[in-house]
């Protein structure tokens, strides 16, 4: 009973010297409820399903402080089905109510595409098309921003979109065709430095339809590919990690440099992202995770 719970909790408050200093007798005349009655639950043998849901409190604030405080009811549920509980989402939600626990919820993301009008840019090849069926055949790129106390950090991105995963990445105080080439190169070297035909869909900034981004492409057997100009949509698989870093680490942080920035993507990409974070799009896997199973099913050329 929730006034019980109420009157408990201030108990305990004020054997720890730090209540109000109600008595149980002031409380239950106060709200109305027997002293007996009172007597009679704290002295009662808690319920299974209490027994359980105070179990289950203790997994759900472990994987979501985890997860840094942002997975909401869907990811947890999703990570404890994984651990091998039998517990509805319904439940975990409510669990989670009931302790404040609350994920992170989403922010507009600002645009930093600057289109160069005299460049030709690549056909569409992927036609919003973000689900691959094995790694290696799309992979998609953009750019975005992130506030230092030194001034702007920009970060290229390139990511498989089989799996999900950041394969490369570059950071750069500067938005040139250098910082876009870095990240694409790791991508590459993170595939072995075989990639031939491999699609790289991006929107159509000056960087990705410059001459030297396309050289750098043709030389690593990288085929481009470009949404419509202003069309966010035809990028949307780049956009939403952009959403999910901006809301999950940078909107959560106050760097004072940009070391101090790059310092926590590292560890946000490669020690969170990439490797234990559940994605929706991918069946509630980690990109790692993902791949893996491919491999390991007999889908790819490891197994």
């Amino acid at each position: 009973m929730a006034i019980y719970s109420f009157i408990a909790e201030e108990q305990a408050d004020n054997e720890a010297g730090f209540g109000r200093g109600w008595s149980i007798s002031q409380m239950c005349r106060v709200l109305g409820v027997s002293r007996s009655g009172y007597h009679d639950w704290v002295d009662r043998e808690p319920s299974t399903r209490a027994v359980t849901d105070a179990m289950l409190a203790v997994e759900i604030e472990a994987i979501w402080e985890c997860s840094d405080r942002t997975y909401g009811a869907p990811r947890v549920h999703r990570w404890l089905r994984k651990q091998g509980f039998r517990v509805g989402r319904k439940r975990v939600a409510r669990i989670m109510r009931v302790n404040g626990w609350e994920g992170e919820t989403g922010r507009r993301k600002v645009r930093t595409t600057v289109v160069d009008r005299g460049a030709t840019a690549a056909e569409d090849l992927v036609k919003r098309e973000f689900n691959p069926p094995a790694p290696d055949l799309t992979w998609a790129g953009d750019i975005t921003y992130l506030r230092t106390g030194e001034g702007w950090l920009f970060l290229a991105t390139v990511i498989d979109l089989y799996s999900r995963r950041v394969i490369g990445w570059s950071v750069a105080a500067h938005m040139r065709t250098d910082l876009v080439s870095a990240a694409l190169e790791m991508a590459v070297a993170t595939r072995g430095g075989n990639v031939n035909d491999v699609v790289f869909h991006t929107d159509r900034g000056s960087q990705y339809t410059s001459r030297e981004f396309g050289e750098l492409c043709e030389r690593l057997g990288v085929v481009q590919s470009m949404g419509a100009t202003g069309v966010c949509w035809d990028n949307a698989a780049a956009e939403s990690f952009f959403g999910t870093l901006k809301r999950e680490l940078a909107n959560r942080r106050r760097w004072a440099t940009r070391a101090h920035a790059r310092r926590d993507l590292i560890r946000w990409i490669e020690g969170w992202f990439n490797t234990r974070r559940l994605h929706s799009s991918i069946d509630y896997c980690s990109p790692i995770e993902h791949e893996n199973l491919y491999y390991r099913h007999g889908d790819g050329i490891a197994a």
